[in-house]
């Protein structure tokens, strides 16, 4: 049974609008909580704050930040809370980029802006990531931008992520690919060995190669 909240609306990517269902974000919840403590998280209250707070007409991406931003507050009681916040964005930005690295790069490195070339890949890295394109994408493992907190996921959001015309279009699994391509070039076997290092935090690089590693000013 569909369960709503009062004559609450939301409306959809496509414009189209639906009653506000607290059972969809019940579900949201139930498939991100993998390895968390439930039990010291008071998840119930996370969803019933999100549908509280809610208005009319909202949006779905605003719902998901809402959400995001209420398990994030509630840190205080579990640090697992900023990791289900972080996942709740993490997800949300994979639906809203490339599901392949080569793609992003294609993207970044065709980038137009005010009808001026603004690539922001070198194009070295872009026709090695051409080249083989197949290795580099089935090496990339999204769920491991799961192990973020929120504070984490932000920083790397505001900062680091690759934007273009202001949205971001990395993902932070992109990133360190990105990174390793432009550190190791054509010794794809090491590209890759590095990107899993990076991605399972074994270490990472300082600010400066994380901004500009792959780009047309390494």
């Amino acid at each position: 049974m569909t369960t709503t909240v009062n004559t609450k609306l939301v409306t959809k990517r496509d414009g189209t609008t639906q009653a506000f269902d607290i059972n969809k974000i019940q579900k949201r919840v139930d498939a991100l909580l993998e390895d968390l403590a439930t039990e010291y998280m008071d998840v119930p209250a996370i969803i019933k704050k999100t549908a509280n707070y809610a208005h009319s007409d909202i949006k779905t991406t605003e719902v998901n930040e809402l959400l995001a931003e209420t398990a994030a507050y509630m840190n205080q009681l579990h640090p697992d809370c900023g990791r289900l916040a972080a996942r709740i964005c993490v997800t949300q930005l994979q639906k809203q980029t490339s599901a392949k690295f080569s793609d992003c790069v294609e993207t970044l490195y065709t980038y137009v802006d005010n009808g001026e070339n603004a690539s922001l890949i070198a194009q070295d890295v872009y026709e090695i990531v051409q080249q083989h394109k197949e290795l580099f994408d089935n090496a990339i493992v999204d769920k491991r931008d799961w192990d973020y907190d929120f504070f984490g996921y932000k920083t790397l959001e505001r900062a680091y992520l690759l934007k273009v015309h202001g949205k971001v279009v990395e993902r932070p699994q992109y990133m360190m690919m990105r990174v390793a391509i432009g550190i190791h070039k054509t010794d794809v076997a090491t590209a890759i060995e590095t990107y899993n290092m990076m991605s399972q935090k074994y270490y990472t690089h300082a600010t400066p190669t994380l901004f500009n590693a792959g780009t047309k000013k390494p």
